[in-house]
């Protein structure tokens, strides 16, 4: 039982340890809202072998989508977030019909052309995304109904409460769905494409629902951000924000949902600490991908597996190895 769970139990084993171990909840939040972006990045990139750089795409439109549900209508905030998943796999399957046509660096391509696209769409959008301002004042409301608050929002720790919930329900989703038939046969399509495609299986739609469960995952995450900061920037859809969520993934280790987790939380802990070092943080932080990639290729989800493989083996050889007729 405990082995069927273990990766969602590690999930939450993290949701407990970061307030014990930071003391600002906006950022232990944000390595959750960051985890989640992973996840939905790591489902197209390490199970179905797509490099998108399109990620910030979705991530912007939960933000955006959310905080103009909340700033110009009475709809309540679950309602806003469930509109943002939604359109947010609306768009990426849209996205994802267009990308899919092409294969290897055509798709990447495109997956950029793409987000160069909406980038624009909401620079000049000023009316409804604010522009290069973004979109400002978005309430974060407790939850209630009838007047009784049922789940309090007012302070960091209280909001990084409810980013947990969620962070856990759609990770034990994602396993699910990784650990499904459908999960397998992205795996499939990932290694050998051709092969897949002529034993029967629609190689085009599994890929079409990738990208919108992907997208739908990403459209939260970005959602949740904006209610964070209470602001959705023009940052959040950009071409960085797209770099930065596949340089989580890959950070962590693709192939693995965990990983992605670890990927964002080394990246948000790190980009934090070495701000603090020196005002031109991001060389450090450059110098520190360049050598995560010289020498971490299967991510830090691999570098713990190696160690762990490694210290087993060691208790293995070091444990009295008696014959079957033994008694002792």
């Amino acid at each position: 039982m405990l082995q069927r769970y273990r990766f969602w139990l590690l999930a939450a084993a993290v949701t407990l340890i970061l307030p014990l171990t930071l003391s600002s909840g906006t950022l232990a939040t944000e390595v959750l809202v960051y985890a989640l972006a992973a996840l939905g990045c790591n489902l197209l990139l390490g199970y179905t072998g797509l490099l998108s750089f399109g990620q910030g795409i979705f991530f912007g439109l939960g933000s955006y989508t959310l905080g103009i549900l909340l700033t110009r209508t009475a709809l309540p905030m679950p309602v806003a977030l469930i509109a943002s998943i939604v359109l947010g796999a609306l768009i990426a399957a849209l996205v994802g019909s267009f990308a899919i046509r092409q294969k290897g660096t055509y798709f990447v391509m495109l997956t950029l052309a793409c987000a160069q696209m909406f980038y624009f769409l909401a620079y000049t959008a000023t009316d409804w995304t604010g522009g290069d301002n973004g979109l400002l004042d978005i309430p974060r409301k407790s939850l209630a109904i009838g007047g009784q608050t049922l789940v309090p929002l007012d302070t960091p720790w209280q909001y990084y409460t409810f980013v947990a919930a969620i962070f856990l329900i759609v990770f034990a989703v994602l396993l699910r769905v990784a650990d499904s038939v459908f999960g397998r046969t992205l795996l499939a399509i990932r290694d050998n494409e051709t092969r897949a495609a002529a034993i029967g299986y629609h190689v085009k739609t599994f890929k079409l629902v990738a990208f919108a469960i992907s997208g739908a995952v990403t459209a939260l995450a970005g959602a949740l951000h904006a209610l964070m900061t209470g602001i959705a920037p023009l940052s959040n859809i950009e071409y960085h924000a797209s770099e930065m969520i596949l340089v989580m993934t890959v950070i962590g280790g693709t192939g693995n949902l965990f990983a992605s987790v670890l990927g964002a939380a080394f990246y948000v802990l790190a980009a934090d600490w070495l701000s603090t070092l020196w005002p031109r943080w991001l060389l450090l932080l450059g110098l520190l991908l360049i050598a995560v990639s010289l020498f971490m290729h299967r991510g830090l989800w691999g570098v713990g597996e190696s160690l762990w493989q490694r210290v087993s083996g060691k208790r293995g050889k070091l444990e009295p190895q008696t014959s079957q007729g033994d008694p002792t």
